[in-house]
């Protein structure tokens, strides 16, 4: 659609959604969405979509342009459809139809420069490649098919879309109230460039793994965070405790060896129940992993691995390339799926009543490691979450804020004097 791409045309309007009622990241699909299913239509279907859309959306694109586009993979549409009973396919209703733009046409979108209805190819990202933006095309979702939605933004979370904003244009009075409705803003900043005319949803940057627990998320997510508390240091040793200390009949003064207070630790939940641990120690060149526990309930779960990657995506923000082990002699296969190797020239010793091996692992150094240079508000953030602002940070524009005032005080004292 030319001027009009962020539509969301819902037959009789949209009355039944109150105003500011949904946030796009935050519906819960299989709540609100149980219902409707949504997939990839074939070429015959997109085009009855399209013509069904040209009842509703002014402007619209011809289908021979939009299906150019599809068949190179410059966009998508993913049609929505009422659950079918067992044994039949589902019948596409609505759909959802995006752009994916490149860095150039997120600019000239904002300039007002770009083509709706017959896009230049050269302003879109590349398959494969990540967007700079994610251009709602397209949206009709009539009556009930609304929730669709939900499904289409668990489909953005895939890793080329997460974090990416979507931008829209909405050319009519129902359009607009539907933006406003999901949670989308009018005027954008796009580097220097003000759009006071495109609409946009800014999407959160999407947790490192060792910050994805989010308290409440439900009983079977699976999410890891950075012990930062005496509580937290709490869950730990209870972790460890049954363990090492029930199940492998570890000594106290050998489990706890004294070096947890010189060491970031990683906790896994499922849910919001504490099932798993495990301790990173840094040294100059290389970081140790040691201390991976998983409760003997959960271990059929992927907490173990989860706590691995998220170790391994921790050191890696640090600045390390190399990760040391101890492993048991008989967990060594496990260790070998994430890259660790046997020390060439190492040493087997015993402790605790297990044999044990040397293992080492190359890990790629991030290249936005922490390092000197950068802010350095970020560098004083918690531990494990430098990619949120942190309290002082809050503090100094307290701060700012307060003397700003002091100043304007003055000068209105000064002006009346």
């Amino acid at each position: 659609m030319s001027h009009a791409q962020g539509e969301i045309t819902r037959d009789g309007g949209v009355s039944s959604v109150k105003h500011g009622k949904h946030n796009l990241d935050e519906m819960d699909a299989t709540r609100v969405a149980k219902h409707l299913v949504l997939f990839r239509p074939n070429d015959s279907v997109t085009e009855r979509l399209l013509a069904k859309a040209r009842l509703s959306i002014p402007g619209f694109g011809k289908t021979e342009t939009i299906l150019n586009v599809l068949h190179q993979q410059l966009g998508e549409i993913h049609a929505i459809a009422r659950k079918p009973r067992s044994g039949e396919a589902p019948v596409a209703e609505g759909f959802v139809l995006i752009l994916l733009l490149n860095e150039i046409g997120l600019m000239q979108l904002a300039l007002g420069a770009f083509n709706g209805p017959d896009p230049d190819l050269r302003l879109l990202a590349k398959p494969h490649e990540r967007p700079a933006g994610i251009y709602i095309w397209g949206l009709l979702a009539p009556g009930p098919l609304a929730p669709g939605v939900a499904l289409f933004m668990q489909e953005m979370l895939a890793p080329r879309y997460a974090g990416v904003n979507f931008y829209s244009r909405p050319n009519t009075e129902v359009g607009r109230r539907f933006n406003e409705t999901v949670g989308l803003t009018q005027g954008v900043q796009v580097g220097p460039i003000d759009a006071p005319n495109i609409w946009v949803f800014q999407r959160k940057p999407p947790a490192p793994l060792y910050d994805s627990y989010v308290p409440g998320a439900g009983q079977k997510e699976i999410g890891v965070t950075v012990a930062r508390t005496l509580e937290d240091m709490m869950r730990v040793a209870a972790i460890r405790n049954v363990v090492y200390m029930g199940e492998q009949e570890c000594p106290y003064y050998e489990e706890y060896d004294g070096n947890d207070l010189s060491a970031t630790h990683l906790i896994a939940y499922m849910g919001d129940e504490p099932i798993g641990c495990l301790r990173l120690r840094f040294f100059a060149d290389f970081a140790k992993l040691e201390r991976l526990a998983i409760r003997k309930e959960f271990r059929k779960s992927r907490a173990a691995f989860q706590l691995v990657r998220a170790a391994f995506k921790f050191c890696q923000k640090k600045g390390y390339g190399k990760i040391y082990a101890h492993s048991q002699t008989r967990l060594v296969d496990f260790w070998k799926r994430f890259g660790f190797q046997v020390l060439e020239g190492g040493k087997s010793f015993v402790f605790s009543g297990y044999d044990y091996v040397e293992v080492v692992a190359e890990i790629e150094r991030d290249t936005k490691a922490v390092s000197i240079g950068d802010d350095p508000y970020m560098i004083i953030r918690p531990e494990g979450r430098w990619h949120l602002p942190g309290v002082l940070e809050l503090s100094a524009l307290h701060a700012t804020a307060h003397a700003s005032a002091e100043e304007e005080t003055l000068r209105l004292a000064g002006s009346v004097a």
